[in-house]
């Protein structure tokens, strides 16, 4: 089996080595190629990242939307947008949310807001909810929004997270109309039939 190309310090790439081993079909030699190109300029990377997310390899495709979201071009955002939309693997799907959030909150809202309603999986749903939750600028009336709708999912961990989010809500909007709506939705999520989801919703009503 052919090895995977190794970056000595201080040279310069082998981009024709981790092309190969992206390429490949084996896992094994891909996943370490794909670490590689952290070593490479954003306009050599970005074309062996897009290869990697064309692979069959879930772990491959997942590994290479992290990828993008570090090695930020528009052919990266395209592809990014392609694989949350369509990639059958909810792994892959939620690395490219995760991705996709690094390239500034306000053009990534539009479109992980749609796939969040869109994508029933809940690691998806979860990976949009923490991308977008970790964003200092985000606007709290698209996290209210985001939260309302993650409360109503039958998934647990998705509510946790929809209740957490609502909870830094009421923190951070003591004393205005937002915070007043956030409390208005956890009180509900006291009664939950997920203690976590209860547990959360109690936690955020006790801010102040």
């Amino acid at each position: 089996m052919a090895s995977t190309p190794q970056q000595p310090e201080g040279s310069e790439p082998d981009l024709d080595a981790l092309r190969e081993a992206i390429g490949s079909g084996d896992p094994m030699r891909a996943m370490p190629a794909l670490t590689q190109l952290r070593f490479c300029s954003d306009e050599q990377a970005v074309p062996l990242l897009v290869l990697g997310s064309q692979q069959e390899a879930f772990l491959v495709r997942s590994l290479s939307c992290s990828g993008l979201g570090y090695k930020r071009t528009e052919q990266g955002w395209i592809v990014l947008e392609r694989l949350l939309r369509s990639d059958g693997d909810a792994n892959v799907r939620a690395e490219a949310a995760n991705a996709l959030a690094s390239y500034g909150v306000n053009r990534a809202w539009p479109l992980l807001k749609a796939a969040f309603d869109a994508d029933s999986a809940w690691l998806v749903r979860c990976s949009i909810l923490s991308a977008l939750a970790e964003q200092s600028e985000i606007d709290l009336g698209w996290l209210l929004e985001l939260a309302g709708a993650a409360i109503t999912d039958a998934d647990g961990t998705v509510r946790v997270s929809g209740a957490e989010i609502l909870g830094r809500i009421v923190r951070e909007a003591v004393d205005q109309p937002i915070g007043a709506q956030a409390r208005t939705l956890l009180q509900p999520l006291q009664q939950d039939r997920d203690h976590r989801v209860v547990a959360a919703a109690l936690n955020g009503l006790q801010a102040q």
